[in-house]
């Protein structure tokens, strides 16, 4: 067994920002970070646009951000959250700066601020077109100098510890222990008992398989919370990026982001008409759930497999000088962007709700905290705003360093038991979950996608009940590997996103059904 303060699951900027803070603060306190991949492969690492942060006051404000990202969220936002991550917004930047991560400045020596669909300004600050990609570097920078941090790569997180794995006399109100996790090398499982157990593992994108996701989003951290009995909530608004590059085979695909609009870039069908102004008067610039409705009903029509995005009148000197990383991708495509139009189609990319958490990242289970895309803290309503993830993810990691650096923790004195696996073999046939894969994100993008209904879910839950009695058959009887762990955890994602799916009856953000009262797509500007 090992034993540590503070357990963080997933190593993005929510986990490695609440680990760097906590271990400075506490130099005698330890702390384990648990990732499944290497220490540097997170969502954080793909997030091209940037962290929006108000930091021009001639211009911008506090309540400009926040009335943009209120109108975003269409209504569900919990509005005391919003100002809170705002306002402390510039804070937390300057943390990243003062840890290293370096943005795009001017001449003048100010910072070059992006404008991404929904904002009202500019106002996100941006390394090049990779910057989650910088921060992440920053970040793990950081976190390899601190030495009371343990960074266990390659260790999958199996499920949490709570009392229904205690053999205990007394019932007590429900907490975590800690979790047992998988070493993906040796394929032994070990027991982490934590003081307190920090959920940062990310987003679900790998449930559609046509995700800009790296191929690790499997919604573990929310699955694992959900059979812990934690509370869920909004996983039916699931945010579809509008222009992810456009490839036959299904899977992590290239995302165009979303500054290339705010670029000026044009969003065309196959005759060349520019089609976004029919639906909102930002046309290319509206949210993110405005657009992707849009091009899908686009393509409904046409019948095409996608769109265009048109970037051949901008300057491409400039253009290349702001997005060489997507340059270098449409090159490697053969698309000249000064010549080609980029085809493109909506992808599974956020997931605006997750497990609840209040303002200090408390979770409804004791000693168990979330942070980033795995929590619902109800900044984002019914769709993110661009560029707020980040934000987020430093706020609520923040803020729960500031709640713990308070608290005084204990190990409770509980005998938890090691896994037992017996009875299980090795499972010889690996094609059963490769299958049943293929099939939970075959129906997850035809029956629960961009615009759904309720006969589609009714015939989802049917389908899923089937393959869920396969993959809890498997999970019995085998020994426990990653992709047999992973495929379970998205099926209880796939469960939560059908059902509460069904339970919302109004059209909102990111949701979508054509059997709510308030359905037509043409009345999208009345947002």
């Amino acid at each position: 067994m090992i034993k540590t303060n503070y357990l963080v699951i997933g190593s993005g900027v929510a986990g490695l920002t609440f680990s760097i803070k906590i271990a400075e603060e506490f130099p005698d306190k330890i702390i384990t970070i648990v990732t499944k991949g290497n220490e540097d492969e997170s969502n954080t690492k793909y997030a091209q646009g940037g962290v929006a942060v108000v930091l021009d006051n001639k211009e911008d404000s506090f309540h400009k951000h926040i009335e943009d990202t209120l109108i975003a969220g269409d209504g569900l936002c919990d509005k005391a959250v919003v100002e809170l991550v705002i306002t402390e917004g510039p804070q937390r930047l300057h943390e990243l700066i003062h840890w290293g991560a370096n943005f795009d400045v001017k001449s003048n020596g100010n910072f070059d601020l992006g404008k991404e669909g929904g904002h009202s300004e500019y106002r996100v600050v941006h390394h090049k077109d990779i910057t989650g990609y910088e921060i992440e570097r920053a970040l793990v920078k950081r976190v390899n100098q601190l030495k009371n941090i343990t960074v266990l790569t390659h260790h999958f997180a199996v499920d949490l510890i709570t009392e229904h794995h205690l053999k205990l006399k007394k019932k007590r109100n429900l907490s975590c222990y800690g979790a047992y996790v998988l070493n993906q090398k040796t394929e032994e499982i070990i027991t982490i008992n934590a003081q307190n157990t920090i959920l940062a593992s990310g987003g679900i994108g790998s449930v559609y398989g046509h995700t800009t996701n790296p191929t690790i989003a499997t919604g573990d951290g929310i699955a694992m919370a959900y059979r812990a009995k934690a509370t869920i909530k909004d996983m039916e608004f699931v945010q579809f990026h509008p222009t992810a590059i456009y490839t036959s085979e299904y899977g992590s695909s290239f995302l165009i982001s979303e500054a290339v609009r705010g670029f000026g870039a044009y969003l065309r069908d196959k005759k060349g008409n520019r089609f976004m102004p029919n639906y909102d008067t930002r046309a290319e610039l509206a949210s993110r759930d405005i657009v992707s409705q849009s091009i899908d009903k686009e393509l409904k029509k046409s019948g095409d497999p996608h769109v265009y995005l048109d970037c051949t009148h901008l300057n491409t000197e400039d253009f290349i000088k702001h997005f060489p990383t997507i340059y270098q991708k449409c090159k490697s495509l053969q698309i000249d962007i000064a010549k080609d139009w980029i085809p493109v189609v909506p992808a599974s990319h956020y997931l605006c709700g997750g497990i609840i958490v209040d303002e200090n990242g408390s979770t409804s289970i004791s000693n168990l905290f979330s942070c980033g895309e795995t929590s619902r803290t109800g900044l984002h309503g019914a769709n993110r705003l661009a560029s707020n993830s980040l934000l987020e993810a430093l706020v609520y990691a923040h803020n729960i360093f500031r709640f713990l650096s308070t608290q005084t923790a204990q190990f409770l004195p509980v005998e938890i038991p090691a896994w037992n696996d017996e009875g299980t073999k090795i499972n010889q046939e690996h094609i059963l979950i490769k299958h049943n894969l293929k099939e939970l994100q075959s129906l997850m993008r035809n029956y629960v996608g961009i615009v759904r209904s309720n006969n589609r879910l009714r015939k989802a839950i049917t389908k899923l009940h089937v393959i869920h009695k396969e993959v809890e058959e498997l999970y019995k009887t085998s020994k426990k590997n990653t992709s047999l762990c992973e495929l379970r955890n998205m099926v209880n994602v796939a469960h939560l996103i059908i059902h509460q799916s069904l339970e919302r009856k109004e059209n909102k953000g990111g949701y979508f059904n054509i059997d709510n009262v308030n359905h037509d797509l043409n009345c999208l500007t009345k947002r």
